[in-house]
């Protein structure tokens, strides 16, 4: 057994996720020696450097900040090797090395925003709600070779509502996955620590639920779905990167729209699939999808009302 407080813990992540479990053990007292994070890089239209948001935090809690471009350099394994870490956590970082993983005598474990085995990969809050799970969660594991697919530490169950977008889902798990990871410390320091081979909480189903990265094209609607489909493809893209579309007009113009918010009204009609009519309801296979938030290109987000006041969609018009 060993002080938790005491362990010497490396950090590991880059996105807003990261900072909550992050955050969560700098005001508990834990001791944070380094933070490993993405190198600073331009972005936006102008092109301007910018940090990581984990590494704005470091900063301001005057943390020591490691941003290697190659995490299998000499350099970088040799002041990684001597801070002398006791443990490392990752949390929404990129893939380890073998020589990084395998470093500290306690090991490295990852926070999971999903409930491994189920939806392993790269997106796993999208795909959850892309496919209109009711729940979904976080896993605590301990990494080895195959990405995410170590021996389990602990398990948190959270409940997707059926409005629930990605992103309102993300913030849960932030929280939840932050109080995780403490717990998850404590247990190892404590030599309490769980660690259950994925196989034996395999269900029957899992190994058909994956999280692959999300493309572009990933992101397009097509209207010959159900309804249900459509509505959680747009809540599971939905703030980030967006669900789309191409609003084609009677004038032969082809203007994209992001769509944020839907809403499905079971019904039977005879348009065809996709076609535009008033309100902004969209006919689908088994009734109307209506659009309440949409970004067309070079606008801003807004409600279907205020869009419709400066946009004139004529019925009959056709998303495609």
């Amino acid at each position: 057994m060993k002080d938790a407080k005491a362990l010497r813990i490396v950090f590991m992540g880059t996105p807003g996720f990261a900072v909550a479990s992050l955050d969560a053990l700098v005001k508990n007292g834990f001791n944070v020696v380094a933070v490993i994070t993405a190198p600073d890089k331009p972005a936006g239209r102008g092109q301007q450097v910018q940090q990581s948001e984990v590494k704005h935090y470091a900063v301001a809690h005057n943390l020591l900040v490691l941003q290697p471009e190659k995490l299998k350099a000499a350099s970088f394994i040799d002041e990684l090797r001597a801070l002398q870490a006791d443990l490392q956590i990752v949390v929404a970082f990129r893939m380890l090395p073998e020589v990084v993983w395998n470093m500290p005598p306690l090991g490295t474990f990852n926070l999971h925003a999903s409930l491994l085995p189920r939806y392993r990969g790269a997106a796993p809050i999208n795909w959850a709600v892309i496919n209109g799970d009711q729940k979904t969660g976080v896993t605590t594991f301990f990494l080895q070779h195959e990405i995410d697919t170590g021996n389990i530490a602990f398990r948190e169950e959270v409940p997707i509502g059926e409005n629930d977008t990605a992103g309102m889902v993300h913030d849960r798990l932030m929280g939840v996955g932050a109080s995780l990871v403490l717990k998850t410390v404590e247990a190892v320091a404590a030599g309490t620590c769980p660690k259950i081979p994925q196989e034996e909480i395999m269900l029957a189903d899992d190994l058909t639920h994956h999280a692959p990265k999300i493309f572009r094209e990933t992101c397009r609607i097509d209207w010959s779905q159900s309804g249900a489909a459509i509505h959680n493809l747009v809540r599971g893209m939905s703030p980030y990167p967006a669900a789309w579309t191409e609003w084609h007009t009677t004038s032969g113009n082809a203007v994209v729209w992001k769509i944020f918010k839907t809403r499905f009204e079971l019904g039977t009609h005879t348009e065809a699939l996709g076609t535009l009519m008033a309100g902004l309801r969209v006919a689908v296979r088994d009734g109307w999808i209506v659009i309440e938030e949409l970004q067309a290109a070079g606008k801003k987000r807004m409600g279907a009302a205020d869009y419709l006041r400066g946009a004139r969609v004529g019925a009959g018009e056709r998303l495609n």
